[in-house]
């Protein structure tokens, strides 16, 4: 069996046994990336040898009996927008393609403490923007379940590595359902956790007041021991918040009974493939069975949700990629006229289509004959999005759908359409608008593509989402289906 089959568990034991050592791991990890990568595209930048003199290190704790962690020893790929030190972050931007941070992300250092080792950064679309991966300024990132598919954005190198037994586990970043979506569409597990549980110090930012990093795994226990590592209050992060952190893996006890389920009919209407709508209604009987209850409600602002996010989000990234001027940081342009003209001619060779897009439907929201109607209405409508969720949970434990509306798309079947592409959002951006956790787990497939559901929990209960889960994965086998690349 390849290390990367077995459970979190096993591969603790043989480590603690010598069965396996850390290096053994680091190097079954570099030789299913030589494998695989020349068709997933998963990586940008590999980090061979700082990994295997970390895998050294590990091994060497190992031998003096030291007390290791659940994490202890697994291999682990970064999003490309979490910032390694001494490991180049590019954000898959030409703007940052040469950026080495001096320093490391507040959950890149928890990770490390916790005795991981980063095997690379993972693709992603640039700056975040994007739901395919074909928006990085390098390479489209493939789908181990198809190559012509899109393994879903903006953390398409993330899912995909993991589905491909690449690494044990990533990090990813979502924003309007950017973790979610592509681990729907490549079969695997993804946790957004509630905004401000994990601390954004070191995610260059995209939308401030959306953007979340969370866990991409291959089962629902991974994910809970992950965030587990990650989460917690940062100083250092002004948006953090300081909330106590229970054992997440103590919710996974398989015990759903009376558990009060909600299903937005909004969820399960217009333009949801059929086959998704029957697998998520299948999952609702599974937990039927096991005592769980279930009744159809109404977010009634769910019709709104995209609009408010592209307004928002963009206004947001309009302000927040101001900073990159071909001055400070990054790629500077050659031979400028003046200050101005070293402004316009970085950011026109430095950011692709996409972000320009964003930033310049932003600039237009922000500005000062369109900010009331625009940005400022948004914001209210982000407040009623909210507020249906409130309702919902005074009445229900947790609210469930479909993770996108359909399966995954072939690459270069939506990228000139950019509404479309927004649209295959539907399910997650009402999520991220109002700051709650969810986390997509695999309930079927379609034409050999898998399909995700989503388990939405009130503020900071996580452990109700990972318990909820939990149980559905134990009673089912969707999560053991394996690419075969």
């Amino acid at each position: 069996m390849l290390p990367f089959e077995l459970s979190l568990q096993e591969v603790g034991a043989k480590l603690r046994s010598k069965e396996l050592s850390v290096t053994e791991l680091v190097d079954a990890s570099y030789k299913r990336i030589a494998e695989t990568d020349d068709t997933l595209k998963a990586f940008i930048t590999l980090n061979e040898d700082e990994a295997r003199k970390q895998a050294g290190k590990l091994d060497q704790e190992l031998a003096n009996g030291e007390a290791q962690g659940a994490l202890f020893g697994l291999p682990a790929g970064i999003k490309d927008n979490i910032v390694t030190e001494g490991l180049l972050t590019t954000c898959a931007s030409q703007f940052l393609k040469n950026y080495n941070p001096i320093y490391d992300a507040t959950v890149t250092r928890k990770l490390r403490a916790a005795g991981t080792v980063t095997i690379g950064k993972l693709n992603m679309d640039e700056f975040a923007m994007g739901g395919s991966n074909e928006n990085s300024s390098y390479f489209p990132t493939r789908n181990p379940w198809n190559p012509d598919y899109v393994p879903g954005g903006s953390s398409g190198g993330s899912a995909a590595a993991v589905a491909a037994g690449q690494v044990y586990f990533a990090l990813g970043s979502d924003t309007g359902g950017s973790i979610r979506q592509p681990a729907a569409y490549c079969g695997i597990v993804g946790l957004k956790p509630t905004y401000g549980l994990v601390s954004r110090f070191g995610l260059v930012a995209f939308a401030s007041s959306l953007d979340q990093i969370g866990p991409l795994t291959k089962n629902v226990e991974d994910a809970a021991h992950v965030l587990q590592a990650i989460a917690g209050y940062d100083e250092k992060d002004s948006t953090s918040a300081n909330v106590v952190i229970p054992n997440y893996s103590e919710a996974l006890t398989g015990d759903v009974k009376g558990l009060r389920i909600a299903v937005p009919k909004e969820y399960l209407g217009e333009g949801i493939d059929p086959r998704v709508k029957e697998a998520v209604m299948n999952a609702l009987k599974t937990y039927e069975s096991l005592g769980a209850v279930w009744e159809e409600v109404s977010l009634p602002h769910t019709e709104y949700a995209i609009a408010t996010y592209y307004l928002l989000a963009s206004s947001e990234a309009s302000s927040n990629l101001a900073r990159f001027d071909g001055v400070r940081y990054g790629v500077r342009a050659e031979n400028p006229e003046n200050l101005l003209d070293l402004y316009r001619k970085s950011r026109s060779q430095g950011f692709g289509p996409e972000v320009k897009r964003r930033i310049m439907l932003g600039t237009y929201a922000l500005s000062s004959g369109y900010y009331d109607a625009y940005y400022l209405k948004a914001q209210k409508v982000r407040t009623l999005i909210k507020q249906d969720f409130d309702q919902v949970f005074e009445k229900y434990d947790l609210v469930i759908g479909p993770t996108a509306p359909t399966t995954a798309f072939r690459i270069g079947e939506q990228v000139g359409d950019p509404l479309t592409m927004y649209l295959n959002d539907i399910c997650t951006i009402p999520v991220s608008l109002a700051g709650i956790p969810a986390i997509s787990i695999p309930c079927g497939q379609a034409d050999g593509l898998p399909i995700g559901m989503q388990i939405i929990g009130k503020a900071f209960d996580e452990s109700t989402v990972l318990r909820a889960a939990h149980a559905f994965e134990a009673n089912t086998e969707f999560h053991k289906q394996r690419p075969s690349l």
